[in-house]
Formats: C-alpha cells, structure tokens, sequence
C-alpha cells in the first residue's frame, strides 16, 4: 500500500508521517552505492571530465539544480572547475529535437552532441523507466561515459542499466523527489569537502 493510507484531519499529523516516510526512506538507501558514486564523481572532476544530468518533471527540476551545487559549490573553496550541464534546462533543444525526432531522444539525442567517454551522466526518475531516460543511459553506457541512475518505486530498467543505481525504496512521488534531491545535495557537499582544507571546514557554510 502507497502513503497516505487513509485520510488526514490535520496537516501537523500528515507531515509528522510524511517526515517518518522520508527518515525510513533514507535509511535504506545503499551506502555502497553511494561511496561508488562519490568516488565516481570525484574521479569525473580530477580527469576534467563532463558532467551531464537529466530527467523530466520534478526530475527535471533536480537536474537543474544540480548544475548550481555541483557546479558553483563544488568548487567553493577546493580549486575545482566542474564542468556540468543539465540536459532538461535547453527548451529551444529538447523542443528541437522531440519535434524532429521524438520525445524519448531528447537526452540521448544531446548526449551525442555533447558528451565524450569519459563523462559521467547522472540520470533522475522516479519510475526508473521514463523511456528518455533509458535511452540515454543506455546510450552513455554504450559510448564509454560512466552513469548513475537515481530511482524510486521498484528502480525500473535505469536501475539495471546503470552503473551505479542510487535506489530510494518509497511509494510516494514527493517522498522520492525529496530524497532524490537530498542525494543531490550531500553528494555534491561530500565531493566539496573532500577537496577543502581540513581546518575550513568548520568555519565555511554548505
């Protein structure tokens, strides 16, 4: 059965549950999955290497995103000069080429303009199979960039084409959007503390 259950009298009592969903959810998402895509992050940016997001919707808006905390922040204090880009942010590009071609190339079809072996490309959907987002996993698998594939619900065939799959084991769209989005953040924050000084740490804001 999916959260909510049943009906709520009170937004206080919604959110406590909606909080206990997220906490649990968390939790279960694999610890060795994430050192492999902390590592493989770490290793995109020492080789100078592209990294690529995408995904649609909500999706879409952590992509986004993503290029700010991975882009500006990682390189907050560490000497770092990410090289990153949101395949969902271009309308004039994913118009373009859903309309010449269709919808399920739009990430795929940039992937073949942009990318290089080499680069790594994280891909969001909660579903895990969102047919863009399969395509172009499958495409950055077959072309040499390494990939990471958030998902939710049962991980969907983006987590079986990925070479890393960050599973976030819920139900509940905004309970996996929001772990998504915090799997975004401490990746990004791990990767920029990891390059800092030791002893800045403590006094610089994440």
């Amino acid at each position: 059965m999916s959260f909510p259950r049943r009906p709520y009298p009170s937004i206080a009592e919604y959110i406590d549950d909606y909080a206990t969903q997220m906490a649990t959810a968390m939790a279960a998402v694999s610890r060795s999955a994430l050192e492999k895509a902390a590592l493989l992050l770490i290793d995109c940016l020492k080789n100078d290497q592209a990294l690529f997001s995408c995904g649609n919707g909500g999706s879409a808006a952590i992509a986004n995103h993503l290029v700010c905390d991975h882009a500006k922040g990682i390189s907050t204090d560490t000497g770092l000069r990410p090289r990153v880009q949101s395949l969902s942010a271009t309308v004039e590009m994913l118009t373009a080429l859903a309309n010449d071609l269709e919808y399920a190339e739009v990430f795929s079809g940039q992937l073949k303009l942009f990318a290089r072996p080499g680069d790594t490309l994280i891909a969001i959907s909660s579903s895990g199979d969102s047919e863009n987002i399969v395509r172009a996993l499958t495409w950055a698998r077959d072309n040499g960039l390494r990939t990471i594939a958030l998902t939710g619900f049962e991980g969907g065939r983006a987590s079986r084409v990925a070479e890393v799959n960050l599973h976030v084991p819920a139900d509940n769209y905004g309970v996996i959007e929001d772990v998504h989005q915090a799997l975004m953040h401490c990746l990004a924050q791990y990767v920029r503390q990891a390059h800092m000084i030791p002893e800045s740490i403590s006094i610089r804001r994440f």
